[in-house]
């Protein structure tokens, strides 16, 4: 087929850039997932054009392809890129305020990740005043399938996806606690899907434990997770589901800020979260 060329008439664009971008603002304006066949026709280029691009694209992270499905969508090295990537995101600016919030309502560490390369990113984290603090640091790498930021993203993995990272990293055992079968990791993951938060009971560190919730993007795809984590001796069982509420919400309204509209029900818990948000946790 025949090429189009670039319509600006500027005389500073070099053709093979301008292409390499038009496919990064394809993936982000209508994917979040297109196929090489998608991005052909709408790109008009011919196929071994964009093959190559994608290759180029997909060897320098800013885009991933599918394991389940074999379609393209943005990478995470968009989300790095620069001297001081993690500190300007617009995501973790968005999120930043109702991590605050969290802390206050819950009187627990808060923080923010996202799923790369199979493992949990710390892109932020939000501490009260305590004097226990919990190990965890920005910009720290922990396995997902143990954690509950990881295990709120792997929940809404399609299965091949997730059955292909498990092959590739395995489910390593940090405590008795630690799920280590792919058999159970599914069945607590459809758990956390049906109930819409997930639990690290003292799974990847013994005497710590954390509940998670999944952010959505404009699309509806989880694109990280929110949590709180403390010690088992604060996050009781019968203070789990209460804690949980105000994780699930502010997860919410996260997701409300990167454009996603929303289940219904969702401002119910949203407007519980605001009126909440001023007062401390009453212990």
């Amino acid at each position: 087929m025949g090429e189009r060329a670039p319509t600006t008439q500027s005389p500073y664009r070099i053709q093979v850039l301008d292409r390499a971008l038009a496919i990064l603002e394809l993936l982000w304006k209508q994917g979040p997932e297109l196929s090489q066949a998608e991005l052909i026709e709408r790109l008009g280029l011919n196929k071994s054009t964009v093959r190559r691009l994608l290759k180029v694209l997909e060897q320098h992270r800013l885009i991933e392809k599918s394991p389940s499905n074999g379609k393209y969508r943005l990478g995470l090295k968009l989300f790095e890129m620069g001297s001081s990537a993690v500190s300007h995101l617009d995501v973790r600016e968005r999120a930043r305020s109702h991590l605050e919030q969290l802390v206050l309502e819950t009187g627990e560490t808060a923080h923010f990740c996202i799923l790369d390369r199979g493992e949990v990113l710390y892109l932020d984290k939000h501490e009260p005043p305590r004097t226990m603090r919990v190990p965890s640091t920005v910009g720290k790498r922990n396995p997902a399938h143990c954690t509950g930021v990881g295990k709120a993203l792997l929940a809404f993995l399609p299965e091949r996806e997730l059955e292909e990272l498990v092959r590739q990293r395995g489910l390593r055992a940090f405590t008795p606690n630690t799920i280590t079968t792919l058999v159970e990791l599914k069945q607590e993951l459809a758990l956390i899907r049906q109930r819409g938060y997930s639990i690290d009971n003292e799974e990847f560190e013994e005497g710590l434990k954390c509940i998670g919730a999944p952010v959505r993007d404009y699309s509806g795809r989880v694109v990280a997770s929110v949590s709180i984590a403390g010690p088992a001796f604060r996050l009781t069982d019968e203070r789990i589901p209460i804690l949980a509420r105000s994780v699930v919400a502010a997860a919410r309204a996260i997701s409300r800020d990167l454009g996603y509209r929303g289940a219904e029900g969702d401002e119910e818990v949203e407007a519980e979260h605001s009126r909440r948000g001023a007062a401390a946790p009453k212990r």
